[in-house]
């Protein structure tokens, strides 16, 4: 093999690498913060050195007083502040707190899964929308009884346009059929429905803005189990602070109005990919979710 191939084989390497990681799209040798970008203040310049007037040549006009041709109205106050700046992705509910009170109270008044996805299409209070190319609403059968609930999208799901539809999406499937399910009889969604940049874990405020709407979307979806795949997933929708390999396996309530849903913890597809011994927790945790839907557990 020669030295060229050879090259080339590691450059095909390192595509695949990067691909995996979530970098599908480059831009420049350095990452940018674009939001901090945003909110930074614009560096002041000083104006440019006005040039010496020549001995012989007639002082220029001084500029007229106020009072003449202006009123002090017309003038800057001194100590008014500035009128706000509107950053990059802002809506009118510019705190990550007044986003997620506008995502409550638009939540609660749609009264169908139809109404709830057109609402996260205009909705502009999570940052993450100005990153992802589409929503990830949901797939599957909005009717079934077994309701999957991830973390958030990734880069084959942000270019679908639907969740799980990369890699972990296809395991998520084998998972299903090894107990005799698919999704025509499971609802698949996430907790959030844009991708974060680079795949990365959803932060706080994120999770917190978008939690109204998949509140509502369990409602709405109205399920009789739920499972809640990987660590971000489980601790939104239980509020349990476990880690996932100590929540796994185990039901915990969700109680829509009078109503109590179970919701089983278990890994997500994308993490048994990294970690392929994992999946025998993974087979315990759906082998209970068998039970359950054959009312034996």
């Amino acid at each position: 093999m020669s030295q060229s191939d050879d090259r080339q084989r590691d450059l095909i390497a390192s595509l695949d690498f990067h691909v995996e990681a979530g970098l599908d799209l480059f831009l420049d040798e350095a990452p940018h913060d674009r939001f901090s970008e945003a909110e930074a203040p614009e560096p002041m310049t000083a104006p440019p050195a006005r040039p010496m007037p020549l001995r012989d040549a007639p002082a220029p006009p001084r500029p007229p007083l106020p009072g003449a041709g202006m009123v002090l109205a017309d003038l800057p106050q001194r100590g008014a502040a500035p009128p706000p700046a509107r950053t990059f992705g802002q809506s009118a509910a510019s705190k990550p707190g007044e986003a997620a009170g506008d995502a409550r109270a638009r939540a609660r008044d749609v009264q169908s899964l139809d109404e709830l996805e057109a609402l996260l299409a205009g909705f502009d209070g999570c940052p993450l929308k100005f990153t992802a190319k589409n929503l990830v609403f949901a797939d599957g059968n909005p009717a079934a009884k077994l309701m999957f609930i991830g973390e958030a999208p990734g880069a084959d799901e942000d270019r679908v346009g639907k969740p799980f539809m990369g890699r972990s999406g296809k395991l998520l499937d084998r998972m299903m059929a090894a107990i005799g399910l698919d999704r025509t009889n499971a609802y698949v969604t996430n907790i959030v429905p844009w991708r974060p940049p680079g795949n990365r874990n959803p932060t706080p405020q994120e999770v917190s803005i978008c939690r109204p709407f998949i509140e509502r979307q369990i409602e709405l979806a109205d399920p009789d189990l739920i499972v809640c795949l990987g660590s971000p997933a489980t601790q939104a929708i239980t509020g349990t602070k476990d880690g996932i390999l100590k929540a796994r396996g185990r039901f915990y309530p969700y109680r829509v109005g009078s109503r109590e849903i179970r919701a089983l913890a278990t890994l997500h597809p994308a993490y048994l990919l990294r970690q392929p011994l994992q999946k025998r927790l993974a087979w315990r945790d759906f082998r209970t979710l068998r039970a359950a839907l054959d009312g034996k557990a």
